[in-house]
Parts: C-alpha cells; structure tokens; sequence
C-alpha cells in the first residue's frame, strides 16, 4: 500500500468520538495518525494500520480539510 504523509485513511471501523478518518502524521514500519474528529494521536503498526484501512484520500484531495 503507498500510503504518504499527509494523506487521509478511511478506516472500517470509526473511532470512539465517531470519525473514521484518520490523517497519517508519520509513515515507515509504524504509522502515527491524528483522527480528524477529536484530534487524538495513535501510533501503530504499519501491517495493523494497512489491514483496517477503507480508502486512501491523497493529501491534495480531501473531501474536506481538517
């Protein structure tokens, strides 16, 4: 999966505030994402992250910005 900093993740299943949208701060083996609802920070493994992930949004075409 080509996944960049910048870009926006779908996730299958929402966060607890009720946002499925993730976007990614930092990518390598592990990934560190801010939700695009509350603003909390999660880090995670890369083949946990890429096994949830919906859709990716590239960075220049968000549906809407954060």
């Amino acid at each position: 999966m080509d996944i960049k900093v910048g870009d926006i993740l779908k996730m299958k299943k929402p966060h607890p505030c009720g946002d499925n949208r993730m976007l990614v701060l930092r990518a390598g083996m592990d990934f560190k994402l801010r939700c695009a609802g509350c603003g909390h920070e999660i880090m995670a493994a890369r083949g946990k992250i890429e096994k949830n992930v919906k859709q990716i949004l590239p960075g220049d075409k968000r549906e809407d910005s954060l």
